[in-house]
């Protein structure tokens, strides 16, 4: 018996018809659906892969704990001047959340940090000139309103610059705060 569709009644191929069109439209919400979970899967890997572990003013990263998923929990050094009172250097140390919300920059850093501040060069500027207190540094730890600033405090009586790196956020800061001292010296020929 051959399969001949003129002789198959209009209905019956209008039917034939639907169906295939139905699992071919099937087919591809299949594929459509496997991309999706592929995406899913992918995706944190390409975040760990492709994430900058090292931030534009950060000097490096050293890795604390493994993730899975998403970058490792690290712990990174950061670079800045005093932009009021050239010679002057700081480093800060800051933990740095890792796991997908901290690839994706979702995830709150801890605050835990360490500051160290020194003398680089001549110190040329009149320190009286400056305000007792000024925000010289400021980096976000979270997505929501949660910042490390830093601040020059000044100790006329010692001669002396002292730095102070605290946590805050819109609501409620942290205890957690560390600082730094720089004694304004002569430098080289001006000893």
């Amino acid at each position: 018996m051959t399969s001949d569709t003129s002789l198959v009644p209009i209905h019956l191929a209008k039917e034939k018809t639907l169906k295939s069109d139905r699992s071919i439209a099937s087919g591809r919400s299949v594929v459509k659906l496997l991309k999706c979970r592929v995406a899913v899967i992918l995706f944190p890997l390409l975040c760990h892969s492709y994430s900058p572990a090292i931030a534009s003013n950060d000097l490096g990263c050293v890795d604390t704990t493994f993730r899975l998923m998403g970058r490792n929990d690290q712990v990174c050094i950061s670079a800045f001047d005093d932009p009021q009172v050239p010679g002057v250097a700081c480093h800060i140390s800051q933990a740095r959340s890792g796991g997908l919300g901290g690839s994706l920059g979702l995830a709150e850093d801890p605050s835990r940090f360490s500051i160290a501040c020194r003398q680089v060069g001549p110190i040329t500027v009149n320190i009286g000139a400056l305000g007792d207190k000024e925000k010289v540094y400021s980096d976000h730890t979270s997505i929501f309103f949660k910042h490390t600033q830093v601040f020059r405090v000044i100790d006329r009586t010692r001669n002396t610059l002292i730095y102070l790196a605290v946590s805050d956020k819109l609501i409620d800061g942290s205890p957690q705060n560390a600082i730094s001292s720089v004694p304004v010296m002569p430098w080289g020929s001006e000893r």
